[in-house]
Formats: C-alpha cells, structure tokens, sequence
C-alpha cells in the first residue's frame, strides 16, 4: 500500500492551496483518513480527519479555514483557505487501510508535500 500526497507549494498569505492524497496498491477498505503537519523543530500534529461515516475532527488552529473531504475510492483532500505563514509545515497525509477481509487496520503515511506561507 502506498499513500501519495501531492498539492503542496508556495502561496502568498491569505491564499488557497488544496492537498490531495491518494491510496494505491493492495487495499481492502479504507477506515479514517487525515492530514498531519510538521514544522521545522516542531512535532507532527493533527490538522484534520474524517470517518467513513463523514464525521471531521480539525484541530483548533484550522477551524473555519481548513476543509478535509474524501470520494467514494482512495482519495482524500484538504482544502486550505486563508492561509497564514505559521501554517508552513510538511504535510502528510495518513490512513488506516485493512488490506483484505481478515487483516486488522494498519496505519499508513504518505511521503509528505511541503506547504510554504510568505508573509
């Protein structure tokens, strides 16, 4: 199972920027998905999750701004609205994925896709 983040780059402060992630390989069924970040020195946060059954859980320095969504396949998104500088961070996106019928969940990460906020 592969995770593949991707939508990261540079954008001006107040800007829109829209992460995607997508799950490839041997994938049974895909329980909550998210986005973590981390800062530089800084440890890996939650920034925002969502069940199968749709119910999102944002952490308090997103809420208003940052949307996560996903389809009815392997993706999942983070629309990230009114950005700031200190939203600067790696982000990557995580699922815990069943690979066949049996398997217990396991969580998975993507490589991470850096997101820059200038000032």
């Amino acid at each position: 199972v592969q995770l593949q983040a991707s939508g990261g780059g540079l954008v001006q402060a107040g800007g829109s920027l829209r992460l995607s992630c997508a799950a490839s390989g041997n994938v049974f069924s895909i329980n909550t998905v998210g986005w973590y970040r981390q800062a530089p020195g800084k440890e890996r946060d939650l920034v925002a999750s969502i069940t199968t059954g749709g119910n999102t859980n944002y952490a308090d320095f997103v809420k208003g701004r940052f949307t996560i969504s996903r389809d009815n396949a392997k993706n999942w998104y983070l629309q990230m609205n009114s950005l700031k500088p200190e939203d600067t961070a790696v982000y990557y996106c995580h699922a815990d994925i069943r690979r066949h019928l049996f398997a217990a969940s396991v969580a998975f990460w993507g490589q991470g896709t850096l997101v820059t906020v200038s000032s």
